[in-house]
């Protein structure tokens, strides 16, 4: 997996676009998000569906094709530095090749930023724009809109990457070691869901796999993996980063099928790839933000991402 093109960090002023690929987003949520951007010194502009809701299925934030065209708009709008998602919950697999990728290739490149569900336009970002992208907290997800931590982490990674470009965790080993890569993930069943899907990521060879989930009994945790490894998915992966598992089932149960699922990784017979556990990004409280698409390395022992480049280029002109 080669590194990717990184977009240019933010600045103070800079206009980012709201949308809402995914699940429908509380007002009071985003207005409470917004006010975080604006005291980063952002100008925010909540595109025209964020508060949309599907006219039959409460779970998605409108129409299919109206999601599709907010993120299109946004990407377009030369005045928008930064793309953000309000939120996940479930809607990207249904509107992604509703967008024209085609005529995003044309645009400048900008930052974009989210998780959970959006783990589906990571990786359409990865391999149809060959984009650097932020798993990190969303401007409407009540985790980050309590917690000072994650506020942190995300806005000097936006504003000064360089200063984040050493990631320290609470992580500890799974299986030590360290390992170089290019890092990519994100949600474990999205992941899953997307194995096979043409125009999505093939073996993932040379990569640094970060993978988290929420709500999901550890029986199906294991199917999800187990699918990856039949598909051959996780082919070549040369180190492991597990976030958080919340509300799967009793951790020590988690852990057993990530180790069991996980540790063969690297070919039989051999110590396996060095994975790292709880490193504190996805569903938690203080999650950290992972560039996705960026070469670097993996310490499990010491629980440290070390990116050979900031996530975010400087600013040209």
């Amino acid at each position: 997996m080669p590194p990717l093109i990184r977009p240019p960090r933010l600045y103070p002023g800079a206009r980012v676009a709201v949308v809402a690929p995914s699940g429908p987003v509380p007002a009071h949520r985003l207005e409470a998000g917004l006010d975080i951007l604006r005291g980063w010194d952002l100008e925010p502009v909540v595109a025209p569906h964020v508060l949309d809701v599907h006219r039959e299925f409460d779970y998605l934030a409108g129409e299919d094709l109206d999601r599709a065209r907010d993120l299109e708009r946004a990407w377009r709008d030369p005045s928008v530095a930064g793309v953000f998602c309000a939120r996940g919950g479930y809607g990207a697999a249904r509107m992604v090749e509703l967008v024209d990728w085609n005529a995003l290739r044309a645009f400048p490149p900008k930052v974009f930023l989210g998780y959970s569900d959006i783990t589906t336009l990571h990786e359409a970002f990865a391999r149809r724009l060959g984009l650097v992208t932020l798993h990190g907290p969303m401007v409407a997800a009540a985790d980050f809109l309590k917690n000072a931590r994650a506020q942190e982490h995300l806005r000097r990674t936006l504003f000064e990457p360089e200063a984040v470009q050493v990631i320290d965790s609470p992580g500890r080993p799974l299986v030590g070691g360290r390992a170089r890569g290019v890092t990519f993930g994100g949600c474990l069943s999205l992941l899953s869901a997307d194995a096979g899907v043409p125009g999505t990521r093939l073996p993932a060879r040379g990569g640094l796999l970060f993978l988290e989930d929420i709500g999901e009994e550890p029986y199906r945790l294991d199917r999800y993996l187990t699918q990856l490894l039949r598909a051959g998915w996780l082919d070549g992966v040369t180190g492991v980063a597990l976030g958080s598992w919340e509300d799967c089932g009793p951790y020590d149960t988690v852990r057993s099928v990530l180790r069991d699922r996980l540790g063969g990784l690297g070919g039989l017979g051999g110590l396996g790839v060095p994975i790292v556990e709880e490193f504190g990004f996805g569903h938690c409280d203080g999650a950290l933000t992972i560039p996705f698409g960026v070469a670097g390395e993996l310490d499990a022992d010491a629980g440290v991402l070390r990116l050979d480049t900031p996530a975010l280029a400087e600013r040209s002109g």
